[in-house]
């Protein structure tokens, strides 16, 4: 039985994306393939963690009977795919998957226990990280048949080329994109002129595209 070291589990509202306001019971991987320069999770620490095997985890998760869905997030919860292979499919609950979508041969390998995708597309501009937009491509043409959607967290750098990428990406796939003002702790790094100029940038070239901030940042919540 496989194991997977745990950074958090904690029942909260989502603050990010189309379901914001939706009480979920958030499960909080250690770990990451990525480093983005705006990350504020200390997921890398070899501390403060709980190491769990597919039961006792499913076994916290039945504890929590009055929420939405599961949020299994990180850090990259695909990385611990050996694990989540075993624990899906004791799960009863909805599960929606947090990713970098980066990892698309471990996403396929759990696809039919997921029910909704939120999915990241990695700005150069605001994360540090080059050339994600293939990596990106590859993953929402595996998503095809599940609810998904993409964050894109975004600040004063934002370029036209990548303001175009997003969008011949929601236009290939159909995706809404949820535009996410970059945080500096619980206030936004643009302003609120310069976050409706970019959205209607985007709205230019595609029609499927939303502007919302993290609203657990302005609500105090976790």
């Amino acid at each position: 039985m496989s194991k997977v070291r745990i950074k958090e589990i904690f029942s909260s509202i989502q603050g990010e994306g189309p379901y914001i306001g939706y009480k979920q019971l958030f499960i909080r991987f250690c770990n990451c393939n990525l480093k983005c320069n705006y990350c504020d999770t200390d997921f890398l620490s070899n501390e403060d963690f709980i190491e769990h095997n597919p039961k006792s985890l499913i076994n916290e998760v039945n504890k929590y009977n009055d929420i939405h869905s599961i949020s299994l997030t990180g850090g990259e919860p695909l990385l611990s795919v050996e694990f989540l292979k075993e624990f899906l499919p004791l799960v009863d609950k909805k599960v929606y998957l947090e990713t970098n979508a980066t990892l698309t041969d471990k996403f396929l390998e759990i696809k039919p226990y997921i029910n909704i995708v939120s999915a990241d597309i990695k700005l150069e501009s605001s994360t540090g990280i080059k050339d994600t937009f293939k990596l990106h491509d590859r993953f929402f043409e595996a998503c095809k048949g599940i609810e998904s959607f993409a964050k894109i967290v975004f600040n004063k750098k934002i370029t036209e080329y990548e303001i175009n990428q997003c969008c011949a990406l929601g236009n290939k796939y159909g995706i809404e994109l949820i535009l996410q003002p970059e945080m500096i702790n619980d206030t936004m790094s643009v302003t609120s002129e310069f976050a409706e100029i970019i959205l209607n940038k985007f709205l230019e070239k595609y029609d499927r595209v939303r502007l919302i901030p993290q609203m657990h940042k302005f609500m105090n919540l976790r």
